[in-house]
């Protein structure tokens, strides 16, 4: 039998190359770009009027991050919208998310259900998530309540090292909830800083790579953990299913916001830490800053927990808001540094998740191979996976 040629053509099914495009949120003109061909020619393969080489179809299905096969399948897979797990997001309009987010998504969907298929495997029970939230609440009551929940006193805040060691804490804290908080890799910060997917049991918590300030990665956990307690409390539904106008949605984007400032800075610790100082003086950024280092938080969480209080009003939080984004602009780019790949694994799946996945390895329940592939890493850096989950986290973090 002669050697099958890169440049041969094969057959595929049309219909199912035309889903994984669309379902992968890619326009013609990005995928022919990609190939190195003209948009009618991809057009075409979809219409079933020609049919792309090996080569071609091995690089749609890396392009999509499907698998080969999955092209000469009789039809496309049955699979619920992603707006049908991930909550309602600011700016994100219902299937017309970015490539990029669909992909970090899916990812963030695939890792859950594998979680739990391990957790079966090992004979284990899956945690419960016990916290709701309800709109009728307080802030202030809500987040009391959810502080004793994380045990985090504001002794150990205020004496951990950095954002970063915060970071870290905080998150510790909320996997603890049976939350599985993931981190999402090349999707635009103006797009989405962080998102949940509303999923019970293990729900999950994405927070956006990009994000270089370890204060703004703690402040979007608990934003989006006090969604998940929405939702739990029936306040909350996906974004296919939610129905408020934008300025209900607004209202609950901005309790939740309330709600996470409180939780990061509680009321008398705050008042404490402000003294006699008199509202209706200017915040300056230095001085909202100063404040934000004491409690490990980033200095726009610290504006907008101040506003929360009333030491900020509206116009004066979006003041200092647009001139604290001016001074950002002036300052130099910073690098993260360098990550082991172990690191990057931790990092970006989260300890409970990488914790199950060598469990399951351990007890014979998957291959290497699997592992591997569950927390996308070789399998020659496990033992430096297993040394690294036995000591700090690093505190810089970095993705490829």
């Amino acid at each position: 039998m002669a050697k099958l040629e890169m440049s041969s053509r094969i057959p595929l099914n049309p219909t199912v190359l035309l889903w994984a495009r669309q379902e992968s949120g890619f326009p013609l003109e990005k995928v022919a770009h990609r190939l190195h061909v003209k948009t009618e020619r991809v057009a075409s393969w979809e219409h079933g009027e020609g049919i792309p080489t090996l080569r071609q179809t091995q690089e749609l299905a890396q392009f999509y991050h499907r698998p080969f096969s999955l092209f000469f399948q009789p039809e496309p897979p049955k699979l619920a919208p992603l707006a049908a797990e991930y909550r309602r997001l600011p700016g994100v309009v219902v299937g017309e998310e970015s490539p990029e987010l669909r992909l970090a998504l899916r990812q963030m969907s695939i890792r859950r259900e594998e979680a739990m298929n391990l957790v079966d495997e090992l004979g284990e029970s899956l945690p419960k998530f016990n916290l709701k939230a309800h709109l009728v609440e307080e802030p202030v009551v809500i987040a009391d309540r959810l502080r004793k929940v994380l045990k985090i006193e504001l002794s150990t805040q205020t004496g951990w090292r950095d954002e970063w060691q915060a970071w870290h804490g905080w998150r510790a804290a909320v996997e603890q909830l049976g939350v599985l908080v993931f981190q999402f890799l090349k999707v635009n910060l103006n797009e989405v800083r962080g998102l949940s997917l509303l999923r019970f049991p293990l729900p999950v918590i994405g927070i956006n790579s990009k994000e270089k300030v370890a204060g703004s990665k703690s402040y979007t956990l608990i934003h989006e953990l006090i969604h998940v307690m929405l939702a739990a409390g029936h306040e909350e539904e996906t974004a296919l299913k939610e129905k408020r106008s934008n300025k209900q949605w607004e209202g609950v984007e901005h309790f939740a916001e309330n709600v996470a400032s409180h939780v990061l800075v509680p009321e008398p610790a705050l008042q404490t830490a402000i003294g006699q100082r008199q509202k209706s003086i200017p915040w300056e950024i230095q001085e909202v800053r100063s404040l934000a280092k004491r409690f490990r938080i980033s200095p726009l969480a610290m504006a907008t927990r101040l506003r929360a209080s009333g030491y900020m009003n509206w116009s004066a939080y979006q003041s200092w808001k647009n001139k604290w984004e001016a001074h950002l602009k002036t300052l130099p780019q910073q690098s993260g540094g360098f990550a082991s790949p172990a690191e990057k694994a931790i990092n970006r799946n989260g300890k409970p998740f990488v914790q199950l996945v060598l469990e399951a390895l351990d007890s014979n329940r998957i291959a290497s191979v699997d592992a591997a592939r569950y927390l996308d890493i070789k399998f020659e850096h496990f033992e430096e996976l297993r040394q690294t989950l036995n000591v700090s986290t690093s505190r810089n973090e970095v993705y490829d």
